[in-house]
């Protein structure tokens, strides 16, 4: 499976205009939205005051679990001091209750609390802090009956491990104190399981602080946390650990050598490409040559031109769909002929896909409107996206793209809307101010979205955006 970045609020309007309000309220303050008075919560409902009782009177664990869940439904906030208490019930259900009640209350004076969980001596309770404290980021919490499903799938987690790719909005600030939470989970000896949901949490939460910590837990012995510290690396993609992790390339474990060399790709490490080209060349296992040639694409080494021109013409479609991203990067204009000739051959939809991004990349923009429309495609419009991301980084690239933005598809839309989160500069500001008043509310949302990002990341360049409508 290819790695492509997946975006937790889109799956539902609710959760967007939450990442929406949430990154407006930081691009303010730098720190997450505050109630007017942190200190004042509002006035509790009846029925909540008869819940809030029950949470802390009741000698029946079973029914302050209940009123810890209910609680939780209702989201209120007044709920919050109880809920905080509740963390020192006796009873390990009722913790975990009260960690899932507080990560429904999308406010900042739950954070303490949850982040206290994650220091309880259960450890189903401190996974889902965890996850938890993450939610509180990009919108998705945990749920009752969760845990189980978690447990389940850890247990077969060497079978089943495949990188998770969500990645929070840029510009989107993270308290420290609660990076420092996962960072003293990930590496909390007590839980292997509690230590890989805190090294994935720290990944989407893309914690530059702690990638210390992450190339260590990729060095583990506990092949999962070794998965996911990798996981977190390349989302973080701070290229200065790519050296430190090439030794992993000698791995006996075939599966973190093989992400080894996809991670070790995406960090732009280019003293690991005769060793990944190695893999490629001598390895006998199939799996390990498709990584292998996946992080070659990654690093895009002008060196590797010929392997990935001879691998256009691999009788395997992941091969080929990796040479022609690896040419896209190496940006050889000799290798244009072979692009051509190759996608008038290809019958693979993905490879096509591959082989218009490495043709654009070129500065032929033939198939520009081709990848544009796969936005819209339920199969392939979460491959199309990171294309254009990727391309519209190249410089004189974005005035190419804004012309799309009167697309009559709302799909369209939305995803060139994301696009310009992770690459926008201060002349889309414009085509993102119109599409904020789109009919579309997703759309319209997104366009909220992408706008903060930028003037966040223009801040951080120290460019301040022009005034108006921005």
């Amino acid at each position: 499976m290819r790695r492509f970045l997946t975006f937790p609020s889109a799956f539902t309007l609710a959760l967007v205009f939450f990442n929406a309000g949430l990154l407006y309220a930081q691009t303010a303050t730098n720190t997450p939205a505050q109630p007017s008075n942190p200190q004042a919560n509002p006035p509790a409902a009846p029925e909540a005051n008869v819940l809030v009782e029950e949470l802390k009177k009741s000698s029946d664990a079973g029914k302050r679990a209940r009123a810890a869940h209910e609680l939780g439904k209702a989201q209120d906030a007044s709920a919050i001091p109880a809920l905080a208490e509740a963390l020192s019930d006796p009873s390990e259900k009722v913790r975990r209750e009260a960690v899932l009640a507080l990560s429904q209350i999308h406010r900042p004076e739950v954070l303490d609390a949850l982040i206290k969980a994650t220091q309880d001596i259960d450890e189903e309770s401190r996974v889902l802090a965890v996850q938890s404290l993450v939610g509180y980021y990009t919108g998705t919490v945990p749920t009752p009956g969760f845990t189980g499903f978690v447990k389940k799938n850890w247990q077969r987690a060497k079978i089943h491990f495949n990188p998770e790719d969500t990645r929070i909005d840029p510009g989107l600030s993270v308290e420290p104190k609660v990076i420092t939470a996962l960072d003293a989970t990930l590496k909390d000896t007590r839980s292997n399981r509690a230590s890989r949901e805190a090294a994935k949490g720290l990944g989407i939460l893309a914690a530059r602080a702690a990638v210390p910590d992450l190339i260590k837990a990729a060095h583990s012995s506990d092949e999962p946390l070794s998965l996911e510290a990798l996981n977190a690396l390349s989302k973080i993609e701070d290229r200065s650990a790519g050296g430190e992790l090439v030794d992993l390339l000698d791995s006996p474990d075939k599966d973190i050598k093989q992400q080894a060399c996809v991670t070790i790709g995406i960090l732009r490490t280019g003293q690991a490409a005769p060793k990944i080209q190695s893999i490629f060349e001598s390895d006998t296992d199939q799996k390990s040559k498709e990584k292998a040639l996946e992080g070659l694409a990654y690093l895009g080494a002008p060196a590797s031109s010929a392997l990935f021109t001879k691998a256009l013409g691999s009788g395997e479609k992941v091969m080929r769909t990796s040479a022609a991203e690896g040419l896209a990067r190496t940006a050889d204009p000799k290798t244009l002929p072979e692009l051509e000739k190759a996608i008038m051959a290809e019958k693979d939809a993905d490879t096509k896909l591959a082989i218009e991004f490495a043709i654009t990349a070129l500065g032929k923009f033939d198939y520009l409107s081709d990848i544009v429309n796969e936005l819209s495609s339920k199969t392939r419009g979460d491959v199309a996206q990171p294309y254009l991301i990727e391309l519209a980084r190249t410089p004189g690239f974005l005035p190419k793209l804004y012309p799309y933005f009167q697309s009559a598809n709302a799909g369209v839309r939305y995803r060139l809307c994301t696009v310009l989160m992770f690459s926008g500069d201060q002349t889309s500001l414009d085509q993102l101010d119109r599409l904020s008043h789109d009919p579309n509310g997703d759309v319209s949302a997104q366009a909220l979205r992408a706008k903060r990002a930028i003037r966040a990341r223009l801040e951080v360049a120290g460019t301040t955006p022009a005034t108006g409508s921005h």
